[in-house]
């Protein structure tokens, strides 16, 4: 990334015309991988810009590059940093590591208490996540709110997760506790230590988590299951 042509800031009021590309591309984004990110509509996006709780990444001639925003739960005792999104020509340049790295000190500004946490489907999350100082965690160390819970319906996983008991799922839980955390130095020397053993770690319980449904779905013999969409997408690139 190019950090003299592409401004990462807080969202403003002006930016909330870029609230529908912004949706479809999470929308596309999600559907391409076959996991992920639950569906926000561009309303819901321009309500977290007016309330400061929104980081945008633009090019200096104003051309939308990515975006993320803060989500609190549980009387603000959590935060998510939620729906990180890059368009596909500025991926892998850095621009998701500046995007998270301004939203994680953006939440710590208006909630230093809380603790921050994050699902992830992907590896290059969790580095960023842990170069920040998250540490893996078990959905049990998350909130509990129903409301939380209730985003994930419109997840493509969503059935894995209830039939799990919300206990484990595609994605891998990370939290940053400010009372009780590693620094930053450690995690990231930790993640990059244990970057392979991660990558076979998250591979195996996709594997683990989608056989049952590739199974049920082989006995009604249907050729367009989305659960084979994401095998596809996860072991084939």
């Amino acid at each position: 990334m190019d950090n003299q042509q592409i401004i990462v800031r807080v969202a403003t009021p002006d930016d909330k015309v870029y609230s529908k590309i912004i949706t479809d591309e999470m929308e596309s984004s999600a559907m391409a991988r076959g996991t992920g990110i639950a569906k926000r509509s561009p309303e819901y996006i321009e309500e977290k810009i007016d309330e400061g709780k929104a980081v945008i990444a633009l090019t200096k001639e104003g051309k939308w590059v990515g975006f993320c925003y803060i989500e609190t739960w549980s009387h603000g005792e959590y935060v998510a940093n939620s729906g990180l999104i890059v368009v596909p020509e500025f991926r892998k340049s850095g621009v998701a590591k500046a995007i998270k790295n301004r939203i994680f000190h953006l939440s710590r500004e208006k909630y230093p208490e809380a603790k921050l946490f994050g699902l992830t489907t992907g590896l290059a999350v969790m580095k960023i996540n842990s170069d920040l100082g998250y540490e893996p965690v078990t959905y049990s160390e998350l909130t509990q709110d129903e409301a939380f819970w209730a985003g994930c319906k419109s997840c493509v996983n969503y059935e894995i997760l209830m039939s799990k008991d919300r206990k484990n799922c595609m994605c891998t839980a990370m939290l940053y506790d400010p009372k009780d955390h590693y620094e930053p130095e450690e995690t990231k020397e930790f993640f990059k230590e244990n970057a392979k053993g991660f990558e076979r770690l998250l591979r195996l319980k996709q594997w683990k988590l989608l056989r049952p449904f590739m199974k049920k779905d082989k006995d009604k013999d249907s050729g367009s299951s989305k659960f084979k969409s994401i095998f596809f997408n996860l072991f084939h690139f």
